[in-house]
């Protein structure tokens, strides 16, 4: 056990752990890190194969981020935003209005932090408008959006909610399109369109007190990498609106390319109420989440009195330096063509992941965007931590969901890091399965 090992077991705790697992699987000790590489303090480099959960787009330490925060630094690193602003927020607001059609972001620091803002602003609308009971939601079965307690009222997943279920007040579940999901011989389009009539049931019933709908757009990805077609993102924007209830779009995991384009739901060609962005949001380098909204929604809030205002707030709501990183990332995307370099790269791994795709232990293979899955047959419920400990000696950083294997690596991986994590992934699975 290295050094800064010991002192982090006596004095963190870490996040989404069993810390008692750490005393079989140790803590990896991280030194720096350097495009998709960590390097630990052994000098040993790791393949970052998960983006650091889900957060690194362009590689660590991308030297145009660093010289946006470093100038940042220089010149303002916080001032708070009620009553205040500056001009990295309002070019990051002007910057992702112009990406998503939508407008008035409200910033925070996380993806569960953006979805609380959400569910409230959705319900408080509905009260501004005079329909109070117009105070419930729904979200889909196996969801996930975070886990502070209006979040995990939206999250279908009993491994983070049930030991919380008297602080929660659970929302309304309907049926998840995803496609392994469907009945034999049922397509993924059909089966998007037989969960879209089980909501569109659940809405007759209870639209008049139904304030808002979330979901996943494209993949859950808590739910096991769980894909779906982009037809039930179009039936849902059309019930909703018949129904008069707000569609909002969890972007966290998917937005910034993730899927293929900029936002997934825009490969369904529709427009949300509310979206939610963060993870990709500033490449992996500050914590910051926005909420982005429609013209009506935020025309609800807008009057004389105060308690007709949105009252959420957080200390470092639009932090500059985190707001300045953000439009960092976005200007990399303008300085070249990412999504058609991306599909290059994507089609590359796809083509080096065929023997690991044709396991026999793998079924359901999937690839969407810079996204690949793999469900494993294997009913040991340690299979998630063999495999991570597999992978590390391989000089892979993975965490497997469960029985799924997945990739979700920065977008500048190349042909040689490529191949590294699909043979190295195959080597650790057959190690985790003996």
């Amino acid at each position: 056990m290295s050094p800064l090992t010991e002192r982090s077991l006596k004095a963190v705790w870490h996040p989404c752990s069993q810390m008692k697992h750490h005393e079989t699987v140790p803590l990896l000790p991280i030194a720096r890190a350097e495009g998709p590489w960590l390097v630990g303090t052994d000098g040993r480099r790791y393949l970052d194969g998960i983006s650091s959960w889900w957060v690194n787009l362009f590689g660590h330490n991308h030297p145009h981020i660093v010289q946006a925060l470093t100038e940042q630094l220089g010149t303002l690193s916080h001032v708070m935003l009620a009553g205040c602003t500056h001009e990295p927020v309002v070019a990051l607001s002007e910057r992702l209005a112009a990406l998503t059609g939508l407008g008035h972001a409200f910033y925070a620091s996380d993806g569960a932090a953006a979805t609380e803002i959400a569910l409230k602003m959705s319900a408080h609308y509905w009260r501004n408008r005079g329909r109070a009971e117009k105070c419930r939601f729904i979200g889909l079965e196996h969801g996930y959006h975070g886990e502070t307690a209006g979040a995990l009222s939206v999250t279908d997943i009993p491994l983070f909610r049930e030991a919380y279920g008297p602080l929660v007040r659970v929302s309304a579940v309907v049926p998840s399109p995803d496609a392994r999901l469907a009945a034999p011989g049922v397509s993924a389009v059909d089966h998007a369109r037989h969960c879209a009539r089980a909501l569109e049931a659940y809405l007759e019933l209870h639209h008049h007190e139904t304030a808002a709908f979330i979901v996943e757009p494209l993949v859950q990805c808590a739910a096991g990498i769980a894909m779906h077609d982009p037809e039930y993102l179009r039936l849902a924007r059309d019930l909703c609106d018949r129904f008069e209830v707000h569609l909002v779009a969890d972007e966290i995991a998917v937005g910034f390319g993730r899927t293929g384009t900029m936002f997934a739901h825009q490969q369904a060609g529709i427009v949300p109420d509310l979206v939610c962005l963060s993870k990709g949001l500033t490449g992996g380098t500050m914590a910051l989440s926005a909420v982005l909204c429609t013209d009506d929604l935020y025309a609800a809030f807008y009057d004389d009195s105060t308690a007709r205002g949105f009252l959420h707030s957080h200390s470092y709501t639009g932090n500059p330096l985190a707001c300045r990183a953000a439009l960092a990332t976005l200007e990399i995307f303008d300085q070249q063509d990412w999504f058609a370099r991306n599909r290059a790269t994507a089609a590359r791994l796809t083509a080096l992941c065929e023997p690991l795709a044709n396991h026999a232990r793998v079924k359901t293979f999937r690839q969407l965007g810079m996204l690949w899955a793999f469900d494993v047959d294997t009913a040991d419920p340690a299979f998630s931590r063999r495999f991570y400990t597999a992978a590390l000696g391989h000089g892979l950083m993975l965490r497997p969901i469960g029985s799924t294997l997945y990739f979700m690596p920065p977008y500048v991986i190349d042909e040689a890091a490529s191949a590294q994590l699909a043979e190295g992934s195959l080597k650790a699975l057959e190690e985790a399965l003996a």
